[in-house]
């Protein structure tokens, strides 16, 4: 493990060639179909992340792809045994009880000082000031977008850092959204309505400044993808998963964008002003339908460090990078949600149900009806109201181990009781079942045993278990054998 945070995108990068995690590409391939192509391939065999050195149609860039192969590699990147130390952090942070006597307050100060080393500062030099282009040298053009499958729209900018400072309270929001070029000067944000960048879109009174940071160390652009939920300031939110606060550096639009940036993207939208975007092969493994209107980017001006390097990611029928990403979000934010619910053991996002589909989690039950309202509070809770299907389980299944999750939907599921379906309510944008973007269905599977209350005042078979004097015995003698 690295014993600082590492610095910027080419410190993850020598840290991941040190550590055997990285393949560096010297053949030339274009970023239009052919790199994501490669990227996709590397991917499904769980392989390591990429370097491209030679770009077809963009000399002096290189293109780094999968930067986040598998679990192990990010939590030792952020210098944790384990994913969930990180969100043990914010549930640290947010449990300290205000002070209300003297000997509190005295406690209150560490506490703030606690909670410093994760502020962001002020840096007064930023590399990726050493080259700038203006908005008449068409800036985009000079960037190495992907075009991730035949039928897209066009180019994407698919990890871009969108930056924006909520109009009415000025907190900071950085946001993974999809990014589609028209032109060298302009792009459409697609900016779904329940995200905190369209907030900030719909609170502006007119033209509102925005800023694409590309390229980061590998706690801020996960900062972007994490369901941090309005109004934290995602800056504060990156300097808790890296342990220290992130060094801002101030444009002349007056928005902070990471001081270690590869590419910074200076320009605005302004209200009312809007373009189609799509189609886009998205996550679902389907092309978006149908084409809507999100709003246009402006570009002001381009910056670029020296020798830069492009990071995009690519999405497609799982499991890919995403799949990665969101088994991240899943270890962090589990103290999180074990705070809000405390009767929540674990949960599993499967890979497969690309995070939005499904949900397994398993609690420790002590009342009737306990499962369905643990369903019910998790639609009601930011990123986890947009899983179309959860499925509840007693706390000694694993929901890991989907063939004992099957058992117990198998066993334990009677439909006309336990199966409980929602219609017309909120969920997934790209979701390809729903009926109207952001308007479909959900289902909960109540599959933990039942209580007498809840089994016409029958008591629950008992589950077998083994004499574990007879056990013991015969696993003695087994050893001889296995």
């Amino acid at each position: 493990m690295p014993p600082d945070p590492l610095k910027d995108l080419r410190g993850y990068i020598s840290w991941l060639r040190e550590q055997g995690k990285l393949i560096t590409v010297e053949e030339e391939l274009s970023p239009v179909l052919e790199i994501p192509a490669f990227l996709r391939r590397v991917m499904y065999r769980r392989g390591p992340a990429v370097l491209f050195e030679h770009v077809k149609g963009h000399p002096g860039w290189r293109v780094a792809g999968n930067l986040y192969p598998d679990l192990d590699t990010f939590s030792s990147a952020l210098g944790v045994e384990r994913l969930e130390e990180v969100g043990e952090r914010l549930v640290a942070l947010a449990a300290s009880p205000p002070p209300t006597r003297l000997t509190e307050k005295i406690k209150s100060i560490r506490e703030a000082g606690r909670m410093a080393k994760y502020l962001p500062k002020r840096a007064g030099k930023a590399a990726f000031t050493r080259n700038v282009v203006e908005a008449d040298g068409d800036p985009l053009d000079k960037l190495p977008a992907f075009k991730t499958w035949p039928k897209d729209g066009g180019r994407y900018l698919t990890f871009p850092l969108v930056v924006t400072r909520d109009p009415v309270e000025g907190v900071y929001n950085i946001g993974v959204y999809r990014v589609m070029l028209l032109n060298g000067r302009e792009a459409v944000i697609h900016w779904q309505i329940h995200k905190r960048g369209a907030k900030a879109y719909f609170d502006s009174s007119g033209r509102m400044p925005v800023a694409i940071a590309i390229g980061s160390d590998p706690a801020t652009m996960f900062t972007g993808v994490a369901p941090v939920p309005h109004p934290m300031d995602k800056y504060l939110f990156a300097g808790i998963v890296r342990g220290r606060g992130v060094e801002l550096y101030e444009l002349p639009s007056g928005l902070l964008v990471p001081a270690n940036a590869e590419v910074v993207i200076e320009g605005y939208v302004e209200k009312g002003r809007l373009h189609s975007e799509g189609p886009f092969g998205d996550h679902w493994g389907y092309y978006d339908r149908p084409v809507e209107e999100y709003p246009v980017f402006t570009v002001e001006r381009l910056y670029y460090r020296d020798d830069p390097i492009y990071y995009g990611s690519v999405v497609g029928l799982p499991p890919l990078e995403d799949a990665v990403i969101g088994k991240a979000v899943e270890r962090i934010f589990l103290p999180v949600l074990r705070l809000l619910l405390p009767e929540v053991v674990e949960v599993n996002f499967p890979e497969y149900g690309v995070f939005q589909g499904m949900m397994i989690v398993s609690i420790k039950k002590r009342y009737p009806g306990q499962a369905k309202k643990v369903m019910m509070a998790l639609w009601g809770l930011g990123q986890t109201s947009l899983t179309k299907i959860i499925v509840v389980v007693d706390h000694d299944v694993d929901p890991h181990d989907l063939n004992r999750v099957i058992w117990a939907v198998s066993s334990n599921v009677s439909p006309g009781r336990d199966v409980v379906v929602l219609d017309d309510t909120h969920t997934d944008m790209l979701d390809p079942a729903s009926k109207a973007p952001g308007l479909g269905g959900k289902l909960g599977i109540d599959a933990t045993r039942k209580l007498p209350e809840e089994n016409g005042g029958k008591e629950w078979p008992e589950l077998v278990e083994e004499d574990p004097t007879v056990l013991e015995r015969v696993n003695c003698i087994l050893e001889k054998y296995l």
